[in-house]
C-alpha cells in the first residue's frame, strides 16, 4: 500500500467552464520524491490544497484522496487535525501570508507543537530553537523573537520549513517554495528540503514551474495541464525523451543559457535615456535594523540609451531595489546624480 493515493480527483468551481483538476490519479511511496510541474492554473496548487483538506468552502471535489489507507477527501475537520503536522504538512508558495504578522515566529512555531499536544509547552520553546537551528537560521535564540517583517525572505521560507518538519510528518508537501527568493538562496532552500527530506525518510511531494528543480530534486515526475496528467515517470527518462507532445512543449519553452538572444544593434550615437553617475545610498542605524548601519548602494554608474534593455541582478539584499527607487526619486540619495532625457 502507497503512502498517499490520489484517484480519480475532480475539483468543480460554481463558476468555472471547467474543472480545476480532472479525474487526477497518482500515488506516493514513503521516501519518494515526487515533483508536479506544469503551468499556472493547470491544477498543481488545488492537489496540494485538496490533500491537506483546505479547499474553499464553494470548491465541489470527487474522487479519493487516501492517506496511509485513510480516506481524507471531503473527511471532516476533527480527521484532518489528526493527520497535519503529525503525518503530512506543507511549506506554502509565499510565507509572508503564512505567517502571522503580530506575532513573533518563535510562538507560531510552538504553537504548533503545544495544539497537537506533541510536547509540553515547557518543551515548545527548546524545540523550535533546535528545529530553526536545523533548518539554517543564524542565531535561532534572537530569530525566536522575531518578527516575520524583520527576516528577510529566506529566512522567513526557511521558518516555514521548521515549521513544517517541526510534526514529523510522513509526508511534505512543498508548493514553490523558491519562487520569490533570488537563484543562490533558491538553491539553498532546495538543497535544505532535499537535504531533510533524505536525512527524515519522508515522502515529498514538490511543486513546481520549474523544470529545472525538478531535475535536481525528485526520482519521478508528474506533468500537469488544464488539470489533467499528461506524463508520469521517471525524471530522468521523461526530460530525455518525453511521451506527450505537451512535455516536450515545456522542455523545449525553459529557458537555456546557451540560447541565442536575438536584439537589434544599437546606434552609435543612440542618445542615454537614463544617466545615473556616482549615486550612493545608505540607510540609517534605525532603518537598517538590529542596531547596524547599512550601505545600500556603494557610489556606481550606468547609462541606459535610447532603445536600449539592461538587466540589474545580484542576489537579495544587493542594492537593486535601492537603486531603482533612488533613481525614481522615491528616496533620497547619499551622493551623485541622476538625469532623465539630460534633465
Amino acid at each position: 500500500m502507497s503512502l498517499l493515493d490520489v484517484d480519480a480527483l475532480t475539483i468543480n468551481y460554481p463558476d468555472a467552464t471547467s474543472p480545476a483538476v480532472r479525474e487526477l490519479s497518482f500515488s506516493i511511496e514513503r521516501g519518494e520524491a515526487l515533483g508536479v510541474v506544469g503551468e499556472s492554473g493547470s491544477g498543481k496548487t488545488q492537489t496540494a490544497m485538496a490533500i491537506m483538506g483546505l479547499l474553499p468552502p464553494h470548491a465541489e471535489a470527487a474522487g479519493s484522496i487516501r492517506f496511509d489507507g485513510r480516506e481524507l477527501l471531503n473527511a471532516g475537520s476533527a480527521v484532518l487535525n489528526e493527520y497535519r503536522a503529525r503525518r503530512i504538512a506543507m511549506v506554502f508558495q509565499d510565507p509572508r501570508s503564512a505567517l502571522n504578522p503580530y506575532v513573533r515566529i518563535g510562538k507560531q512555531l510552538s504553537r504548533i507543537l503545544i495544539e497537537h499536544e506533541l510536547c509540553s509547552s515547557a518543551e515548545a520553546r527548546a524545540r523550535t530553537i533546535e528545529m530553526l537551528n536545523k533548518v539554517g537560521l543564524p542565531d535561532p535564540e534572537r530569530q525566536y523573537l522575531a518578527f516575520p517583517h524583520e527576516l528577510s525572505g529566506g529566512m522567513r521560507q526557511r521558518a516555514m520549513i521548521g515549521a513544517a518538519l517541526l510534526g514529523g510528518p510522513d509526508l511534505l508537501i512543498a508548493d514553490e517554495p523558491t519562487t520569490a527568493l533570488d537563484v543562490t538562496v533558491q538553491a539553498q532552500i532546495l538543497r535544505l528540503i532535499r537535504d531533510l527530506h533524505e536525512e527524515t525518510n519522508s515522502a515529498l511531494l514538490l511543486i513546481t514551474h520549474d523544470l529545472g528543480v525538478i531535475a535536481g530534486s525528485c526520482e519521478r515526475v508528474l506533468v500537469l495541464e488544464d488539470g489533467v496528467v499528461v506524463e508520469d515517470g521517471e525524471t530522468r527518462g521523461v526530460f530525455r525523451a518525453p511521451a506527450d507532445p505537451r512535455t516536450a512543449d515545456l522542455l523545449a519553452a525553459a529557458p537555456r543559457v546557451d540560447s541565442p538572444i536575438m536584439v537589434d544593434a544599437l546606434p552609435q550615437d543612440a542618445p542615454p535615456v537614463l544617466d545615473i553617475r556616482d549615486i550612493a545610498v545608505k540607510f540609517s542605524e534605525r532603518r537598517a535594523g538590529w542596531g547596524e548601519s547599512l550601505n545600500a548602494v556603494q557610489p556606481m554608474s550606468l547609462t541606459v540609451a535610447e532603445g536600449e534593455t539592461m538587466a540589474v541582478v545580484g542576489e537579495s539584499g544587493s542594492g537593486k531595489t535601492s537603486l531603482v527607487r533612488a533613481a525614481l526619486g522615491l528616496i533620497r540619495p547619499d551622493g551623485g546624480q541622476v538625469s532623465f532625457l539630460g534633465k
